[in-house]
């Protein structure tokens, strides 16, 4: 019988504590891939001494209804939350990393606290004068990751439910921009709208 592994979610966090690193704020983003729609990103910072989030997972993991109950309750505990995008204009302009990148800054330039150190998802960092650590499947080991892709998943998906009533006849609102069948269906029959990401070609619509 296979061994569950335990997480220690806060592990990063309180080394940098312990190191008197106190404003660590982590970073991720939601949207990469569909074609349509902005990119989100989200930077979350939790006080020193902060508990362990029940319930916390990689947002991939979690349904839509365990997002939406964990939302309000980082909203909570959290000490700063910022919150920012790239539109689908910039991403075509700029291509999606640096466009995600861009929306990460934007996100720790919303922060009402100054963070000193970065814990962000990925390979890459975006570039900015605070120290940072690129932490690959950060979302899935770090807490502070965790609830910043959720923040930000749960923030893009409503985004996209909204747009689905200026732009009813793509179903925005059940597949947010991402390439499914409905979505390149309602594409060949209605062509593209302002917020679909020219620079994007699926090979269905070749």
């Amino acid at each position: 019988m296979a061994v569950r592994q335990v997480i220690d979610w806060l592990h990063y966090e309180q080394q940098l504590w312990g190191q008197g690193i106190h404003r660590v704020a982590g970073i991720d983003e939601a949207g990469r891939g569909p074609l349509a729609g902005p990119v989100v990103a989200a930077a979350v910072v939790f006080a020193p001494g902060c508990t362990l989030l029940t319930g916390i997972n990689d947002s991939k993991k979690l349904s839509v209804l365990q997002r939406e109950e964990l939302f309000p309750r980082i909203q909570r505990t959290a000490q700063a939350i910022g919150i920012g995008m790239a539109s689908a204009e910039e991403i075509d302009a700029i291509n999606i990393l640096q466009a995600t990148y861009l929306a990460m800054r934007r996100a720790v330039a919303g922060l009402q606290v100054q963070p000193e150190r970065l814990l962000i998802d990925g390979r890459g960092t975006p570039g900015l004068s605070i120290p940072s650590t690129a932490l690959i499947k950060g979302d899935g080991r770090c807490m502070s990751i965790a609830a910043a892709a959720i923040i930000a998943k749960v923030t893009r998906d409503r985004i996209m439910t909204e747009y689905a009533r200026e732009y009813a006849e793509y179903g925005f609102a059940r597949h947010k921009g991402y390439p499914t069948r409905e979505h390149i269906a309602a594409i060949r029959r209605h062509g593209w709208c302002p917020l679909h990401r020219r620079s994007f070609h699926p090979k269905a619509l070749e």
